[in-house]
């Protein structure tokens, strides 16, 4: 028997060498960031209140966490306007705006496919 260690990873190596696009997967497709990403893209720049209005069941804390998180991997951009009262606004970054055709590319797919996989969780449930 061969091995294709070209396809195959050694037992025990790192889970982001197995799978190649694991790290994009963590960094894009944590609970919320995806639908930060979508509000970003689709509205334009907006305030903490805005995005909060916008994504009604995560809560303030959270979003300020995630906020921060994607303004840390690049993704948002954060600009602070010295005012009184001072005021935030947020951005999806040209970093954050590439992902469009991978988030486009997923939205045709679950149109075409998600009728069948709850097809059949319906069929798997009724075993």
């Amino acid at each position: 028997m061969t091995t294709d260690t070209t396809r195959r990873p050694a037992t025990g190596a790192d889970p982001e060498q197995a799978c190649p696009i694991a790290g994009v997967v963590d960094l894009v497709f944590s609970r919320w960031t995806t639908p930060i990403l979508w509000a970003l893209h689709e509205f334009g720049r907006q305030r903490f209140v805005e995005l909060e209005r916008r994504l009604t069941s995560i809560s303030p804390k959270v979003l300020t966490q995630r906020l921060r998180q994607l303004e840390r991997d690049g993704l948002v951009r954060r600009t602070y306007y010295p005012e009184v009262p001072p005021r935030v606004e947020y951005e999806i970054s040209d970093l954050g705006r590439s992902l469009a055709p991978l988030f486009a590319a997923l939205a045709d797919w679950s149109a075409a496919n998600l009728p069948q996989v709850e097809q059949a969780r319906q069929d798997y449930d009724a075993r």
